[in-house]
């Protein structure tokens, strides 16, 4: 078996402080643990080069992304034609070792014939063209709106182009997409890999139901909107909002909610102590799309998980967690659980469960022959 293996990352994978960035780094750490020689290739835009990211590999290349006009094209996507990079070509050509691209962004050097080596793996983060698609219903502005709906459009006739390369689904949905639309025959599902080793939550009971998330996207914002307006305005339960970057108008929201608090830009032992002491998660999406971080979170760290069929449908966590699908359901189910104990058996049902699945050594080997 080869030990070399080239990543190819459509951002700069640390620190890993969001969904995508943390599937790649601890990705190249549980490789590392299993002693293979990461060559990483980053596209860096603003995330600066860090050297915490050459202990687990053996040589990191930065590549600048084309930001702006300069990465724009009538034909491809903007988030593929933005990462192209001869020298990057250049390097994955010289030798024989294994590709992974990370997420279809990556993948320009594939579509247009630069790379031309065969053994090569593409880790899919999302069905990109429908999570642009429902990223452009929760733009407020008209011109946002435009361009999701047109880059959807591309990313759809873009991603047929990869459906004969051999893909990794990050969730048991995206693979069915792919092999429904796509006719995608290699394809298969590879779990997130994540920073929890291990089930934390705590037994007993918490004082306060907790919705956390990156409040600067959209669907957030609108999210957390929705809950402080329809949900918890009619229930006497106290609810903590926290989140990177709350807009003026959110904060203002929970201003008006006697029982809301913002807790704005958490560092990550302030959202593990929330995460911990909280009784109840309220993780209702807008929006389908893979499986997001900030589920498995509260699975790992939580207590009760409320969510709705948006956010959970396809993501083989199904069993640890509520589902509420409407106003009325959603309500009832946090009133009940705000009231209902979280016991040792309801740990020992997520232990059995997502300690399998999200096992990164176990994960890196399935990659590891994947590619080889």
């Amino acid at each position: 078996m080869a030990d070399h293996l080239h990543i190819v990352s459509f951002d700069v994978p640390y620190p890993a402080d969001y969904g995508g960035v943390v599937d790649v780094f601890y990705k190249i750490k549980a490789l590392h643990e299993l002693g293979m020689n990461i060559h990483l290739h980053c596209f860096e835009y603003g995330r600066g080069q860090q050297p915490e990211l050459e202990k687990y590999c053996a040589d990191v290349h930065y590549y600048h992304r084309q930001e702006g006009h300069k990465g724009f094209s009538l034909q491809l996507p903007y988030i593929v034609a933005s990462r192209n990079d001869a020298e990057l070509w250049q390097r994955l050509n010289a030798d024989n070792y294994p590709v992974l691209f990370e997420g279809v962004h990556s993948t320009f050097g594939l579509t247009s014939g630069a790379v031309t080596k065969k053994n090569i793996a593409i880790r899919l983060h999302n069905t990109e063209f429908e999570y642009y698609k429902q990223l452009g219903k929760w733009e407020a502005s008209l011109v946002r709106k435009a361009y999701m709906q047109h880059e959807s459009r591309l990313l759809k006739r873009y991603e047929q182009q990869l459906k004969d390369y051999q893909l990794l689904a990050i969730s048991p949905n995206d693979c069915i997409t792919y092999k429904k639309l796509f006719k995608a025959s290699a394809i298969e599902h590879l779990p997130a890999f994540i920073p929890n080793n291990s089930v934390t939550s705590q037994p007993g009971k918490g004082t306060f139901a907790l919705y956390h998330g990156n409040l600067s996207v959209a669907e957030n914002e609108k999210t957390a909107a929705w809950l402080l307006e329809k949900i918890f305005r009619d229930l006497d339960i106290p609810i903590v909002i926290a989140g990177k970057n709350p807009s003026v108008r959110l904060a203002e929201l929970v201003q008006k909610l006697p029982t809301a608090c913002l807790v704005a830009n958490p560092n990550e032992n302030e959202l593990d102590d929330l995460m911990q002491k909280a009784q109840v998660h309220v993780l209702p999406s807008m929006m389908q799309s893979g499986i997001k971080l900030k589920l498995l979170n509260a699975l790992f760290k939580g207590r009760h998980v409320i969510v709705n069929k948006e956010m959970i449908e396809g993501t083989g966590v199904e069993q640890a967690c509520q589902q509420a699908d409407n106003i009325k359901e959603m309500k009832y189910h946090i009133y009940r659980l705000f009231h209902k104990e979280f016991t040792e058996q309801d740990i020992q049902i997520r232990k059995e469960l997502l300690q399998n699945l999200f096992n990164n050594k176990k994960n890196a080997e399935q990659l590891i022959r994947v590619l080889h």
